[in-house]
């Protein structure tokens, strides 16, 4: 039986401080790609960014952590919001 930590989950995550113009999204993807989580990554108007990400929760927290510690990347809050999976999507993008 998994735990918690373990249990697949899609979160919307939006992160403010300096997130845009110091490589978020790039870092963000390749990432995400890398530890097999699906979803993608938005800058918004406002300076802040929003990301869908899909995956095991222990694997999701790692992607927050490599933000987090990522050069020039300054995360000041991260509002999560619990979202239904999406069932048919296989990687993470960067969406325009």
């Amino acid at each position: 039986m998994l735990n918690n930590a373990d249990s697949k989950v899609r979160q919307r995550l939006r992160f403010t401080g300096r997130v845009q113009g110091v490589g978020f999204r790039y870092t963000a993807s390749h990432a995400a790609n890398a530890l097999g989580l699906t979803g993608w990554v938005y800058n918004e108007w406002d300076g802040s960014v929003i990301m869908e990400v899909q995956g095991r929760s222990s694997t999701i927290s790692c992607l927050i952590e490599k933000l987090d510690t990522a050069m020039f990347i300054e995360i000041d809050n991260i509002e999560k919001t619990n979202l239904p999976l999406v069932e048919w999507e296989s990687s993470f993008e960067i969406k325009d």
